[in-house]
């Protein structure tokens, strides 16, 4: 099996400037040729840059991929996160950029690399493109388009899935994990389940209402207990897994280990004294 070499290829960029403008009757005609295609071009969101080797090794590696990942890159390139993710983990997935050149190399690297069969690429705008069925999103874009991206992440994505940037970040969203290749940033975060709301937690005897307020992975709020009203602290998500503290009421405070489950939690370990044993909660309409 042969693999793609995936050194940067020079490109002459012909007509990127004043594309708009009409073309001097004293061209030749192949430069009018050349100038008109180019015009025909779509706009890029996303400058074309590949990414080095060694960091999409090093994004795969920080998402620990395996073969039953479904991995998704949003301004594929040349798909060399793709191939790599095929070859190496055994991972299928779906790339996508809207530049035809780029569809047609990825699509081409797949077949030299033996991979054509787990992995896919499609001339597709990014901001249209569903990523739900992603368990790993990977992108090389810019911060503003991480920042459109954003919302969308949280939204549709499973709790759980993982995201993994070259370079940028996105925003206030803390990261879970960030590494350096060479001068390179790359940066990680874990979908975390949405929580925020009203929930109605039982444990024994007690019944905890809770009102919860969200940022990214970490949580805060307010609980009545028994009619007396408690701060929720600590709160932390790392996808679907959750954890809080309901501060002391009647001499007693309570950590909360758990999973999250849609509009459901329910008790996922109980070690320590101070650890609900058996409790769980409904999200309240």
């Amino acid at each position: 099996m042969q693999t793609p070499d995936f050194r940067p290829n020079r490109r002459t960029a012909l007509g990127l400037i004043g594309t708009a403008l009409s073309l001097p009757a004293s061209l030749p005609v192949w430069a009018q040729e050349a100038s008109a295609q180019e015009s025909r071009r779509p706009r890029l969101d996303v400058p074309y840059v590949p990414t080095p080797q060694e960091v999409v090794d090093r994004m795969l590696d920080m998402a620990k991929v395996t073969s039953r990942d479904f991995v998704m890159d949003l301004g594929c390139g040349d798909g060399r996160m793709l191939v790599t993710a095929a070859r190496k983990f055994g991972a299928s997935g779906f790339g996508v950029d809207i530049n035809p050149d780029r569809i047609l190399e990825a699509n081409d690297n797949a077949k030299t690399a033996g991979v054509a069969d787990k992995v896919s690429f499609e001339v597709r705008n990014l901001f249209s493109t569903p990523i739900e069925k992603a368990s790993v999103l990977t992108m090389y874009l810019l911060p503003d388009v991480n920042l459109q991206l954003r919302p969308r992440i949280l939204k549709e994505m499973k709790p759980g899935s993982r995201v993994v940037s070259h370079a940028f970040t996105m925003g206030d969203w803390e990261t879970d994990q960030r590494a350096q290749v060479g001068v390179r940033d790359i940066y990680f975060w874990i979908v975390p389940a949405q929580v925020e709301g009203k929930w109605t937690v039982r444990e024994g005897n007690d019944t905890y209402a809770l009102d919860l307020k969200q940022t990214y992975q970490k949580f805060d709020g307010l609980a009545t207990v028994n009619g007396a009203v408690a701060k929720v602290t600590g709160g932390q998500l790392i996808g679907d897994r959750i954890s809080f503290t309901v501060e002391p009421t009647n001499g007693r405070h309570r950590i909360f280990v758990g999973k999250v489950d849609g509009d459901k939690m329910s008790v996922d370990t109980a070690s320590a004294a101070d650890v609900a044993r058996d409790w769980n909660a409904t999200r309240a309409n």
